[in-house]
């Protein structure tokens, strides 16, 4: 995890290991978080009127964190941890982006694609991780279950962190459709209070392996 340049948060670089997990091929869509909302009665306020059926296959944005750790609750499973969102994006060789070490703008819904919004799951097929997870490089920023804290690597634990323990800001991975292409990298770490709704945010979940 993290590199040793760059931002403080990202270092410094450390192995880590990680208990077998699933997690979501893509980010999760708007058609499946609807869905939640009619089924669970969950009140997420603005969501029904936003929905638009046209757009079930995009990625649903703009959901505050509880509201994600909500939906995945719900459905059975948990928000990744920053760890495990890191390895599914970045597999065992290190490197910068899911699909390599160089970067490509044609990879990736980032700033330089132009698109200034969110595009529909998997809609970049060649920007998959080694594990064949996709959208980990922009599109919609995506929360994590940890509190985040911009030191937290030079004290976490080396097997299956879970992030600190002082309540703060959520973590961010993954950049947006926003996003320059340092901040889309597999490494890079961000993070929001998740008080407003960010129409930049979204989610996936995961969930343990059975032993």
């Amino acid at each position: 995890m993290g590199q040793n340049e760059g931002a403080r948060s990202n270092q410094p670089q450390h192995l880590v290991y990680l208990d077998a997990y699933f997690i979501q091929k893509t980010e999760l869509t708007r058609g499946a978080f609807h869905l939640f909302v009619l089924e669970s009665g969950n009140v997420v306020e603005g969501w029904l009127e936003s929905y638009q059926q046209s757009e079930s296959s995009y990625p649903v944005v703009g959901v505050v964190w509880k509201d994600a750790r909500a939906y995945c609750e719900w459905a059975g499973m948990r928000l990744p941890s920053e760890a495990q969102w890191e390895k599914a994006a970045r597999g065992d060789d290190g490197r910068l982006y899911p699909w390599g070490n160089r970067w490509d703008a044609g990879l990736a819904n980032t700033r330089a694609s132009g698109h200034g919004g969110v595009l529909p799951v998997g809609s970049y097929p060649g920007n998959a991780s080694p594990y064949g997870v996709l959208d980990m490089s922009g599109n919609a920023l995506e929360w994590v279950a940890d509190f985040f804290a911009p030191d937290y690597y030079e004290r976490s634990p080396e097997r299956n962190p879970a992030g600190p323990e002082i309540i703060s800001d959520h973590g961010l991975r993954g950049g947006s459709f926003d996003s320059p292409p340092e901040y889309a990298t597999t490494f890079f770490r961000d993070s929001s209070h998740s008080v407003m709704p960010n129409p930049r945010v979204g989610f996936r979940c995961a969930r343990e392996a059975a032993p």
